[in-house]
């Protein structure tokens, strides 16, 4: 799998806009899902693929709200869903799987960051749940769906260069022995992330569905919203205005940048044959075992193959989930 994670050297980076990078891209005709799409970055990744005639349905929390937020953008669908909710999932999900439609591209774009403690009905720490346990619960109960998608399907799952804080603990994935620290939670759930991709790519292959993980770059905006000015000042990520530092050589980048490597991973033809790599800055990033903490490049333990399988097993468990070719 790893193989396959070396960059292809591409005509984009870090300044690349979403616009950018769908330029000439057709997407009439296509399906696609985006969780998280009602703000900000995920918003900018909608707006791009419903412009380029995809028919974008967004599972909101709040769905009046969202359908506000779409009120006049064509090819824009809202539905009601909750990544903490269970049942809330199976609902979403299932109304999808009652239009008949095929789904051609699903981007796992929401999330939290960073958060106080705090767990799911299950008991599960919050940050994990969210961003990565009510994803694949989502994507399992959709795997139908993309496997009927015509010439393959795409699945993008938000990932970050928080993956480096540390990796995952997979004998105390809730920080029940361990003290719980909100950016290594963060980390944790990011990783799993990146992790996702590896093994859903590993059973969607056969099917033509492939998966990747995205480091989008730092996103001011309400994902944030757990941290104080201090802490956004330290990352040197906001101005005396309050308004956001936009600098893409520091990975500090704006939404309509931040979405361009979801983008690129949704619709490129450069990425043909490719499947379960970490990307960012609108490439395949390069594998970094020990740099700096926070500067490009993906460590080896969010890509290992093994390590994948170990976290999908665990997950398949706690979720008492068993789709045919997904478990």
């Amino acid at each position: 799998m790893t193989s396959m994670q070396l960059p292809l050297n591409t005509a984009f980076g870090p300044f690349t806009t979403a616009a950018d990078v769908a330029d000439g891209v057709d997407l009439s005709g296509k399906t696609a899902i985006v969780t998280g799409g009602a703000s900000n970055l995920g918003f900018e990744t909608v707006k791009i693929l419903a412009l380029k005639g995809a028919h974008v349905v967004v599972p909101a929390r709040n769905a009046g709200a969202a359908r506000q937020v779409f009120h006049d953008l064509p090819n824009v669908e809202v539905a009601a869903m909750d990544l903490l909710d269970p049942l809330s999932i199976t609902a979403f999900a299932s109304g999808f799987l009652e239009s008949g439609r095929a789904l051609d591209l699903l981007i796992l774009s929401a999330g939290v960051m960073a958060t106080p403690l705090f767990r799911d009905a299950s008991g599960r720490e919050g940050q994990f749940a969210t961003n990565h346990l009510g994803h694949f619960r989502l994507a399992a109960a959709l795997w139908p769906r993309l496997r009927s998608a015509a010439g393959g399907a795409r699945v993008v799952v938000l990932s970050s260069r928080a993956h480096q804080l540390g990796g995952l603990d997979l004998s105390d994935l809730d920080f029940r022995r361990r003290a719980y620290d909100k950016w290594l939670a963060y980390g944790q759930a990011k990783t799993a992330n990146a992790l996702f991709a590896v093994a859903l790519d590993a059973r969607g292959a056969e099917h033509g569905i492939r998966a990747f993980s995205v480091h989008p770059g730092s996103i001011l905006g309400p994902l944030a919203r757990h941290l104080s000015r201090e802490e956004i000042e330290q990352f040197g990520a906001v101005h005396p205005d309050g308004t956001a530092v936009v600098d893409p050589r520091r990975d500090l980048k704006s939404p309509q940048q931040g979405a361009a490597t979801t983008i690129w991973c949704a619709t490129s033809p450069a990425l043909a044959g490719f499947g379960g790599v970490y990307c960012e800055d609108c490439d395949i990033a390069f594998i970094e075992a020990d740099g700096e903490l926070g500067g490009p490049g993906v460590r080896p333990f969010a890509i290992d193959p093994d390590t994948a399988e170990a976290l999908w097993h665990e997950s398949a468990g706690l979720l008492d989930i068993c789709q045919p070719g997904y478990c």
